[in-house]
């Protein structure tokens, strides 16, 4: 076994060094530093170092501000390297900032680690197979983006050493993603001030960038109500229900979504809802997402706001609080930052799977109901501009940051194409050798793209020119409430459930 995989991590590195040496062909030089991050993340061991991570964090499947296993594997790795790390940052137990190196300039990582509810599935199977019936699993890549951000990071700490660079690397460790709450929080305490440009990351089936506005704003917001007790049977009249206030809530922002703008997106789900028919609830509570534009976002929930207050109205009940969860803004990612990324994208270039990844991507996608399978990517994309029609779609809160220093992100390759967000698909593919080897690459276009904003002053000053020029239009401010604190209590209870269930899958040797 051992010896099997040795030949995996060497192909790993070969196919590697093959992509790039063909992405780079007669293109400009590359300068020392950046060839020493690219040859460190090329090493077998280091490959292998990382993708062994990556699949750990996949096993552990943590929901966010549950993440304590993964978010200490990480800072395990980074402690070792002789990263500074703080812990328990902005209100958030999984919350950290690692730091190595002193001075000016100052580039940032972001780095993410949660899974998803629901979502479990066994690796590398191209049919529904949960390792745990309804537990969690990373239908969105995170257990790969939060390795490939620690690898980069670590990698640039190791050419700062080596070549006696003047900088600091910082890598943020960025709990409960999936559900938009730690970044704004982050940026409320302070995280991100005297950051220079800040790389942040996705996993994807492409190796991309792109600038200008992207994804939704967002409002995370849990309304609850509370009304009185009643036997349902004999005296209901009695009784004030705060079930029903929260589906004539329900009802109301349906019949909003005709006079909602285009862009807008509006879901829930109810979280509390009575326990027993028999019983009129007194206590009920629906979570809503609503997304829009920047500009939009906040007019969109008042209006919800407002069908809320009239349930409460209508049904005699109180709606007795309104929390919000978490708050962001648009991405909003800058050009000068996006063109570096992509000459290092061009640079590593898409790597070479082998023709056993081939296969079985095909397979997964002829499983999935594509009729003519393609396999995995051949050839990176084209750098990306702002959509000509904007008409919505998912958010991150890494758009916060967006505001307050030049950010853009390095989509990378490994999961099959085809593979569908948020669902068992994906959970099935970003484990295992390609889904590695895709975020070896994004590694090292991350290390690549750090070293470059540390020792090219001159892209830099320009990313950082432009930053300042759109933040005269576009100056920060944050949509949290005053009163917003991060729900630590959030996924606690599914992840008491399912922790040593999926414990017992691990020790049993479940893929």
């Amino acid at each position: 076994m051992k010896s099997s995989s040795a030949l995996i991590v060497v192909g790993l590195v070969l196919c590697s060094s093959w992509a790039r040496a063909e992405a780079t062909g007669p293109g400009p030089e590359v300068s020392a530093e950046k060839q020493f991050v690219l040859d460190w993340l090329s090493e077998p061991a280091v490959t292998e170092r990382f993708g062994a991570i990556s699949d750990a964090i996949w096993r552990f499947a943590e929901l966010g501000l549950q993440e304590f296993q993964s978010c200490a594997l990480l800072i395990k790795n980074l402690e070792e390297e002789g990263f500074r790390v703080e812990k328990g940052l902005a209100g958030m137990p999984t919350c950290f900032v690692a730091s190595y190196g002193s001075g000016k300039p100052v580039i940032g990582i972001l780095a993410e680690y949660d899974a998803l509810p629901t979502l479990s599935q066994k690796a590398g199977v191209s049919h529904h197979d949960p390792v745990v019936e309804g537990g969690p699993g990373h239908g969105c890549g995170h257990n790969r983006m939060g390795s490939a951000a620690t690898a980069a990071a670590i990698a640039v700490k190791r050419c700062l050493e080596k070549h006696h660079l003047e900088g600091t690397i910082k890598l943020f460790g960025s709990p409960a993603e999936e559900t938009l709450i730690s970044r704004p929080y982050m940026v409320r305490a302070g995280l991100f001030e005297g950051v220079d440009a800040v790389i942040n990351n996705h996993a994807a089936s492409e190796f991309a960038t792109d600038y200008g506005v992207k994804g939704t704003a967002m409002y995370s917001v849990v309304f609850t109500f509370t009304g009185k007790t009643a036997h349902s049977g004999s005296s209901p009249w009695s009784g004030r229900s705060a079930l029903d206030a929260v589906e004539i809530m329900n009802v109301a922002t349906n019949y909003l979504r005709e006079h909602l703008h285009f862009t807008c997106r509006m879901h829930y789900t109810i979280v509390e809802g009575g326990e027993a028919p028999n019983v009129v609830p007194d206590r009920a509570s629906v979570w809503y997402y609503l997304r829009s534009t920047d500009e939009q976002i906040e007019a969109m929930y008042q209006r919800v706001l407002n069908c809320a207050k009239g349930a409460a109205l209508a049904t005699d009940t109180e709606l007795a609080k309104v929390r919000c969860l978490g708050a962001i803004h648009q991405s909003h990612h800058n050009k000068t930052l996006a063109e570096l990324f992509q000459e290092n994208i061009k640079l590593v270039g898409m790597p070479k799977w082998t023709d056993e990844e081939q296969v079985f991507a095909k397979a997964f996608q002829k499983g999935l109901g594509q009729s003519s399978p393609k396999g995995m990517p051949e050839d990176v994309n084209k750098l990306k501009g702002p959509d000509a029609v904007f008409t919505g779609g998912a958010s991150s809160d890494h758009g916060d940051v967006t505001l307050i220093a030049p950010t853009a992100t390095i989509r990378f390759p490994g999961l099959v194409p085809g593979a569908i967000g948020h669902h068992w698909s994906s959970v099935a593919v970003n484990c295992g050798s390609a889904a590695s080897r895709g975020l070896n690459a994004g590694a090292q276009a991350m290390a690549a793209s750090a070293v470059d904003l540390l020792t090219r002053p001159d892209v830099l000053r320009k990313a950082r020119q432009e930053f300042a020029t759109y933040s005269k239009t576009h100056p920060y401010k944050s949509f949290l409430p005053a009163d917003a604190t991060p729900p630590l209590e959030l996924n606690k209870s599914l992840m008491e459930k399912y922790r040593p269930l999926l414990a017992e899958q691990e020790a049993a040797g479940s893929p």
